[in-house]
């Protein structure tokens, strides 16, 4: 079951003296889809709007009040394993009018009225990639990590991390579910960063995708789900991960030689600059509320 975020907005409608409308929103993340959805609905009596007249003051204000409540929502977004969002608002990394573009970018469902004509109401659509491209914007493009001792391996067509399961901290003595994040990185077992964000060669998609455990799984030659499938190919290199790393636990740790068989050729260093990677996690962290 998703996790909603629940959040009521109480303000004045211009032109009608200390009548108070009152917007109500309803938001999800679901990190397997990679979207964020959000309802959004306004009680017209509240704001003192009659039909059929009133119909375009109500949609200036279900607009206004989606604008509104949904920020909150994008500034709780884990971007990376130590800060949300609005953790790099407030560092200065980025600006509070990139998150107005975040908001600004959703497929909107056009208003409509409840049945009873009491409310009207829109449903708004954001995708989690087109979040990555905002905050990506700045940064430089920088080559995946080469090893002087290559081993030999296998071309793959994407990699698959598994870490479904309650795994090591590093430096602490705990266990902890790995969790989701926009901006995740990889680390072998001797703590060499394999991957992170600027390593993405195109910044309009998603650096990882998201999948539960039954997506490795299913009723077919390659055992993946058709949309797995699409991210990762065929014949991926399927990896455990040994441990989880960070504030957050949202970086994996991965063995040294699983690493060696990503850096020790350019076509495998490729499926990490072009995003091809899947990381398979826990359905009760794919799904979180903000």
């Amino acid at each position: 079951m998703k996790n909603l975020l629940s959040a009521v907005l109480i303000f004045f409608v211009a032109g009608t003296a200390f009548t108070e409308a009152r917007i109500d929103i309803t938001s999800a993340i679901d990190w397997n889809t990679m979207q964020i959805k959000a309802d959004v609905s306004l009680d017209l009596a509240s704001a003192g709007i009659r039909l059929p007249s009133g119909r375009t003051q109500a949609e200036f204000l279900l607009s206004a009040g989606y604008s509104d409540l949904i920020r909150s929502s994008i500034l709780n977004i884990q971007a990376d394993s130590s800060s949300t969002i609005g953790e790099l608002i407030e560092r200065g990394e980025i600006t509070l009018s990139d998150a107005g573009v975040i908001a600004a970018n959703a497929a909107i469902v056009p208003p409509a009225y409840s049945s009873d004509l009491q409310r009207m109401f829109s449903s708004y659509t954001i995708t989690l990639s087109g979040i990555s491209s905002v905050l990506s914007v700045n940064t430089r493009a920088v080559p995946v990590p080469r090893t002087l001792t290559p081993v030999s391996t296998a071309q793959y067509t994407g990699i698959i991390i598994i870490a479904a399961n309650e795994l090591p901290v590093y430096g602490h003595k705990t266990e902890a579910l790995p969790v989701p994040c926009l901006f995740p990185k990889i680390w072998d077992s001797g703590m060499n960063l394999i991957y992170e964000r600027r390593m993405l060669e195109a910044r309009n998609k998603a650096m990882v995708h998201y999948f539960p455990l039954k997506s490795i799984f299913q009723n077919n030659p390659s055992a993946l789900s058709p949309e797995l499938r699409d991210i990762v190919g065929d014949k991926p290199l399927r990896i455990f991960a040994k441990g989880v790393f960070g504030i957050n636990p949202s970086d994996l740790i991965i063995d040294s030689d699983d690493a060696m068989l990503i850096i020790s050729s350019d076509e495998n260093r490729r499926l990490l600059s072009q995003g091809k990677v899947a990381f398979i996690l826990s359905d009760s962290v794919l799904h979180l509320s903000y």
